[in-house]
């Protein structure tokens, strides 16, 4: 069972430049918390630092993307029997600081939490804002639901929805699947947040992948959400 009521799940893909650092403040700043590194068929020293560190590890044998490596550790969350969990990024741009506040929304009675990085702040015209504007009004035009980041990454699930990621093979840690999920009745709350830059390394999200996903993610939650079903 469970020792700690909350999981950090941390997927990392070539991460050898960042984990020590992530997972090292949390041991030794936030031991309330459990965590696992999902990793996700690294190239480079990413598991061979978790175990020589003494990190708990799920070592993916093979790269599956986020969607899989989230799923992965949310199994891991389910057998375990967690509270709650949330996913925390490997390159050091979640922090933890904010955990605790974003449990205590979930203690209202919500099912997923989302730390936000724009709840609070003035409108902006970057790239980045324009793109989760876009996804937000779809979100609100097919759900009623205002979500101002639906693409952030720091989310917190409660026992069901862990349960429910668990299960569901087509259940992604994306804007559409929390479209999806509102629809059915997961009620969804955002904590203000703010996010560091990365310690080190580079996103694989460059502009080019970046507006490829926001059209998929437009196109699945304006329009694929209408046929999808929950089994």
């Amino acid at each position: 069972m469970a020792m700690q009521e909350i999981l950090l799940i941390i997927p990392s893909y070539n991460e050898e430049k960042n984990i020590e650092k992530v997972v090292g403040e949390l041991k030794e700043h936030f031991p309330q918390f459990d965590h696992v590194v999902v990793n996700d068929g690294s190239s480079d020293r990413t598991a061979a630092i978790c175990r020589e560190k003494g990190y708990h590890l799920l070592d993916l044998p093979v790269n599956l993307g986020l969607a899989g490596c989230f799923q992965a550790g949310m199994k891991y969350a389910y057998r375990k029997g967690y509270r709650y969990a949330i996913q925390f990024d490997g390159d050091g741009q979640h922090r933890p600081e904010y955990i605790e506040a974003i449990r205590r929304k979930m203690d209202e009675g919500y099912d997923i939490v989302i730390g936000s990085r724009f709840v609070d702040r003035p409108k902006d015209l970057s790239p980045r804002m324009l793109g989760s504007r876009l996804l937000s009004g779809a979100i609100r035009l097919t759900t009623g639901a205002k979500i101002a980041d639906p693409t952030s990454g720091m989310r917190m699930f409660n026992e069901e929805m862990i349960k429910e990621f668990a299960l569901q093979l087509n259940h992604g840690p994306e804007p559409d699947t929390i479209s999806f999920l509102i629809k059915q009745g997961a009620r969804v709350a955002e904590v203000p947040v703010r996010i560091a830059e990365r310690l080190a390394g580079e996103s694989y999200l460059k502009p080019v992948v970046a507006a490829r996903y926001m059209v998929r993610m437009l196109i699945s939650i304006l329009l694929i959400q209408n046929f999808r079903k929950r089994s």
